[in-house]
């Protein structure tokens, strides 16, 4: 049974979010909202709700390694495995100027959650303050595409267009009203399957988080990315990667810590203690895979101006090696 809540978790978050996304863009078009702002706005936040969803259904459910390893373990799927399965479909060229912004930024809210995840603050103040900066960040990305119409402008207006939908405005409505439902009924039952399913095995809910949920919710940018890389736009798939990382850390960390203030620190049944002092649910392990994760797209979207097909498979290797690691199929390596 447990399996199946997960299987069926999975399938209505990935309709419900390709639904999500369909239907709120369709409405968009009929009240005459421009690409640009489609692009960057719905498409970005729409592809980031099933994380979104899960996250908060997780930490209401106690379940916080499912929560947090969710956003953790996207943020790195979204690199080595969607950014990775991109570029060998066809490697993915890159605009100087929007790596400069939209990735600096990236990196940034990177290391903003790394200090998040060192100090355990996930407080209503820290949720206040990644919420304000997602508002602020959207604002003025807003304001200096729209001024500016260069490079990066085009990439968010090709997210946009990306999208194909045009179901008039009751029908989009009714369309993104039923997709909102599935992702939430979805992610209930990911959540309920993914605990039984990690106390079944005796692993932890963190590990199930990082891995089956995290890819799970990762479903939509998988399939935005595949389209745009079959469509030779793999310009767009890393634009909405950038994106989509942006918006699950100073998103759905900012509105879960906003909603449900949570703990990384405590005993999740299996966790060591050291001394009379809870450790972290999150590894040194899992933050120097998001921190290399981000660094190497930097690094190979800097080098060439573009991820070759062979970047996409060191990427896509660094994966399968992170969940060997994660899984004890491999030895793990501690940073500290």
């Amino acid at each position: 049974m447990m399996y199946l809540f997960v299987l069926g978790g999975l399938v209505l978050l990935f309709i419900g979010g390709e639904a999500l996304v369909r239907g709120s863009v369709s409405v968009a078009r009929k009240l005459n909202i421009s690409e640009l702002v489609i692009g960057l706005t719905l498409v970005g936040f729409g592809t980031s709700v099933p994380e979104l969803v899960t996250s908060i259904q997780a930490v209401g459910n106690g379940s916080v390694g499912i929560a947090i390893g969710n956003v953790v373990g996207s943020n790195v799927a979204n690199i080595f495995l969607v950014l990775a399965v991109a570029a060998i479909i066809t490697p993915i060229m890159v605009q100087p100027s929007a790596l400069a912004r939209d990735g600096t930024i990236m990196i940034a809210v990177t290391i903003l959650l790394c200090g998040l995840l060192w100090f355990d603050q996930f407080g209503r103040i820290a949720g206040i303050i990644l919420v304000a900066l997602l508002v602020s960040y959207l604002a003025f990305s807003l304001i200096a595409d729209q001024r500016r119409q260069d490079a990066t402008a085009e990439m968010h207006r090709a997210e946009g267009e990306l999208v194909e939908a045009g179901y008039g405005l009751t029908l989009g409505l009714l369309i993104a009203a039923a997709g909102l439902v599935a992702v939430v009924f979805g992610a209930n039952l990911l959540v309920t399957g993914a605990s039984t399913l990690a106390r079944s095995f005796g692993i932890s809910e963190t590990v199930i988080g990082l891995s089956i949920v995290a890819v799970g919710t990762s479903l939509p940018e998988l399939a935005t990315s595949v389209v745009a890389a079959l469509r030779k736009r793999a310009d767009v798939a890393l634009g909405n990667i950038i994106g989509s990382n942006i918006f699950n850390i100073l998103g759905i960390v900012g509105v879960t810590a906003l909603v449900q203030p949570f703990s990384i620190r405590g005993d999740e049944g299996a966790v060591a203690m050291a001394g009379s002092q809870p450790v972290s649910i999150i590894s040194s392990m899992d933050v120097g895979a998001l921190v290399l994760s981000a660094g190497l797209l930097m690094l190979f979207a800097m080098t060439g101006r573009q991820i070759a097909r062979w970047e996409g498979c060191v990427l896509l290797l660094g994966y399968a090696l992170y969940m060997g690691m994660t899984f004890g199929l491999i030895p793990r390596i501690s940073l500290i």
